[in-house]
């Protein structure tokens, strides 16, 4: 099993955009050979000390794929593309941590 968390940067002012047209995609990738866990989340600000915020034009994909294969499939289904053509220029950025559990 490995564990992605992705960084999704959007255009100034249109994260509910792309947050809208992800929630579309989600089940779609529930569905996929591998997922064990896909789903968005946004800053929920505690005040404590040690919290960094990802930001308004920001949210984080938190996933669970069986494998790295798994993940490199997930990359190229037609959904992901379907998604990433969808959102166009309002999505400016993707970082992904790809870790293995210790």
């Amino acid at each position: 099993m490995i564990h992605v968390i992705a960084t999704l940067s959007t255009a100034p002012g249109r994260r509910q955009e792309v947050l809208d047209a992800f929630a579309e995609l989600t089940p779609k990738v529930h569905a996929e050979k591998g997922c064990i866990e896909y789903g968005a989340a946004v800053d929920e600000p505690t005040g404590h000390p040690a919290q960094r915020l990802v930001g308004d034009d920001r949210f984080m994909v938190v996933e669970k794929w069986e494998s790295p294969e798994a993940l490199e499939a997930h990359h190229s289904a037609p959904h992901m593309v379907a998604f990433r053509d969808s959102v166009g220029d309002a999505l400016t950025g993707v970082e992904l941590l790809v870790l293995s559990p210790a």
